[in-house]
């Protein structure tokens, strides 16, 4: 054995490691589709809010009750316990895989020091959701009070104070949740601090709703009357987010199951007319046509390894980020949305930077290389492809991740930039948010998976085994266990419509469209904070 395939081989262990390492830590964190959830959720409370006025056209009623349905009230409550139940089954087992690591004499082994890392791993998890907890309860509450539920709703808050000797003093929740005990009991009781608490702690459909209870009863009619304005106009722009959040995904994925059919249909009806010059059914394009590779697998397992695990995983996040961020005096955690948005944007092209080097130097000895590699044509048909394949991905992708939900319960991780995305307001962040998903990661992930990768394995596969084996490399890579199987079909998908038209810039344009549906949905769906 080469010297070479030694230290390729300590890098492959350190990387499968550290990649065992991240999917494992994923386990246990919530996905954020559950807050996607209830942010859809609270928008629907504030488009439920809406009045139009008498001028306007009673089609705009009718349209605002087809969008936030009957009763979006009891929907809404649905949702919150829902999301409260999930918190709490997730709390307890977070406690008890706690108390059976503590339990546990850690000595001064590596084992021990891993369960020392878990146990702190475990113990921010519990912290977090105990916010979380306390945060629902206080919007359960409201939910419960609106819905003439007004002894379940003080049970409710006089529960979370009930938590604060075993668990928070310090979350803001616990005295929000003593203002609105005191504005909704009979007698009231209004504490000095009730309205600061309440825009401390509430945000949205609830603040208004609990503002609204606190002038009502403070008897501050001016005040009652400019919030009334004000939810008006904000539920107005709720229905209209609505309308692009429902109806845009509700036409593509009509149009995406119509189109997969009809593809499904000619490949029926023509499948005996298969051709590797390109006649026949669409799906059977180039089915069996591979590449000519002129390397061994020895040049596809360095530059994995190296390229996109070693260098993106290791050399990058823990030694030239933390020594540069050392000799500049700067701590990433006190950064603001815009700079966090600029730090994870410079990250991602140090990343595409470093891992497009090491494949170059790597495939550099082959050039020029055999016709077909890297082929990016701007003429041709590629951007049909790409649109085509978006629309045929999304009801392939959410019916998987119907079925995903239902393994993962809400668990499982997600991809740490979009949270970040859905609370930010600021839109010179966005717009660098944009950058990085839409544009940086299509161009970079799919010159290695789909230029690269897939091709290169194309040697030892067939086309559909390189297609399903780059797939699952490509969801794996973005280290959320429950997002493998859903990321595993899109990127079957990108692979399918690589191998069909032979140009990265079909795959790309794909691969920038779902990630940019995604930052659009974020965005309006972080609106119905404010």
């Amino acid at each position: 054995m080469t010297l070479k395939r030694i230290i390729l081989g300590i890098l492959t262990a350190i990387a499968i490691a550290l990649v065992g390492l991240s999917l494992l830590a994923s386990w246990n964190q919530p996905q954020i589709q559950s807050r996607l959830e209830l942010y859809q959720t609270n928008l629907l409370l504030h488009a439920s809010e809406w009045q139009p006025e008498s001028n306007q056209s009673a089609n705009l009623s009718s349209a605002r009750n087809n969008i936030v349905g009957t009763d979006p009230l009891n929907t809404a409550l649905t949702q919150y316990q829902e999301a409260r139940d999930s918190t709490q089954k997730t709390l307890k087992t977070t406690q008890l895989e706690f108390k059976q690591i503590q339990s546990t004499t850690a000595s001064k082994s590596e084992d021990g020091n891993l369960k020392i890392a878990q146990k702190k791993a475990l113990s921010e998890s519990i912290k977090q959701q105990l916010l979380l907890q306390n945060e629902l309860d206080l919007r359960l509450g409201i939910l419960q009070v609106s819905s003439d539920k007004t002894d379940a709703a003080l049970q409710t808050w006089n529960n979370l104070v009930a938590r604060q000797k075993t668990q928070i003093d310090s979350d803001p929740s616990v005295a929000s949740a003593q203002v609105l005990t005191g504005i909704w009991s009979n007698p009231a009781q209004l504490l000095p601090d009730a309205e600061p608490r309440i825009q401390k702690s509430l945000d949205g459909w609830f603040r208004y709703r609990a503002l609204a209870q606190l002038y009502k009863l403070q008897e501050r009619s001016k005040e009652l009357v400019a919030l009334q304005a004000t939810e008006q106009a904000t539920a107005e722009q709720a229905v209209e987010k609505l309308a692009i959040i429902v109806g845009i995904p509700a036409i593509s994925l009509c149009l995406g199951t119509v189109l997969l059919v009809g593809l499904s249909v000619q490949w029926l009806l023509q499948r005996k007319q298969l051709d590797k010059a390109g006649s026949g059914p669409l799906l059977a394009r180039n089915a069996s046509l591979t590449w000519d590779v002129p390397w061994d697998g020895e040049i596809v397992w360095q530059v994995l390894v190296v390229g996109f695990f070693f260098v993106g995983q290791i050399l990058i996040p823990y030694l030239l980020l933390p020594v540069s961020l050392a000799v500049l005096k700067l701590n990433p955690a006190s950064f603001d949305p815009r700079e966090k948005a600029f730090y994870i944007f410079a990250t991602y092209l140090l990343l595409s930077a470093g891992g497009l080097s090491v494949l170059y130097f790597s495939v550099k000895s082959f050039f020029p290389l055999p016709d077909g590699w890297f082929r990016i044509d701007w003429r041709g048909n590629w951007f049909l492809w790409g649109f085509g394949g978006y629309f045929v991905a999304l009801p392939l992708v959410v019916v998987v991740s119907l079925i995903n939900q239902q393994f993962w319960q809400g668990q499982g991780g997600s991809n740490p930039i979009l949270p970040i995305v859905l609370e930010g307001r600021d839109n010179v962040a966005l717009a660098v948010f944009f950058g990085t998903a839409a544009i940086a990661a299509p161009v970079f992930e799919e010159i290695v998976f789909r230029g690269f990768l897939l091709p290169s394995l194309t040697r030892y596969l067939p086309v559909s085994g390189a297609i399903a084996a780059s797939a699952f490399l490509f969801a794996v890579a973005h280290l959320s266990v429950s997002e493998i199987l859903p990321l595993a079909t899109l990127g079957a998908v990108l692979g399918f419509v690589y191998t069909r038209s032979r140009n990265l810039l079909a795959p790309m344009l794909l691969h920038s469209l779902w990630n940019s549906g995604t930052l659009l949905s974020l965005f309006l769906l972080g609106g119905s904070a404010s």
